[in-house]
């Protein structure tokens, strides 16, 4: 085994030639356009979800954001809520990441003032499947601002300190 440079070389079998080859090859295949849904660096769970999407065993969404543009995600017929909402921060993130380097998006406040919709009916709870919610192949799930409401709607007053309360009895 000989040791050139950052390549190894085990009896005339270059590692870095063969791992060249194979992504000269992928970025080869990955530009067909029968491929265009094929993400650029795909995950296991991609590739499952896009072969059981051509079996039918999961659907494509298109899910619409308040500014109007839209972007398509695959999802297994038994995903849940959640699921959806990981698989649109992950498809986020990778946009944000491609177009503009990285960028803070606080998931959480997102999700305490906006809900997903699909027909004009809200998707409140994170462990209902998407196919009980009235969720079908090839729908459309929109953002709606939705500010979740805590106890019976009113306001919770601020709690005051009780720390220093022995310093203002009266004696």
């Amino acid at each position: 085994m000989e040791r050139g440079g950052d390549s190894v070389v085990i009896s005339d079998y270059d590692v870095e030639a063969k791992r060249e080859k194979l992504k000269s090859a992928l970025s080869h295949l990955l530009s067909d356009p029968i491929l265009a849904d094929v993400p650029r660096n795909p995950t296991l769970s991609d590739v499952v979800t896009l072969v059981s999407l051509e079996k039918g065993s999961a659907m494509r969404l298109s899910v619409v954001k308040l500014d109007g543009s839209s972007l398509d995600v695959a999802v297994m017929n038994s995903a849940t809520l959640k699921d959806l909402k990981l698989l649109i921060k992950k498809k986020v993130n990778e946009i944000e990441q491609a177009n503009m380097g990285h960028r803070y998006i606080s998931w959480k406040h997102v999700w305490s003032n906006f809900c997903l919709s699909c027909n004009n009916v809200m998707l409140l709870d994170d462990d209902a499947v998407l196919q009980d919610a009235g969720i079908r192949n090839n729908s459309q799930v929109t953002f709606m601002p939705y500010v979740m409401k805590k106890g019976r709607g009113r306001h919770s007053k601020r709690k005051k300190h009780r720390l220093f309360r022995s310093l203002h009895k009266t004696y």
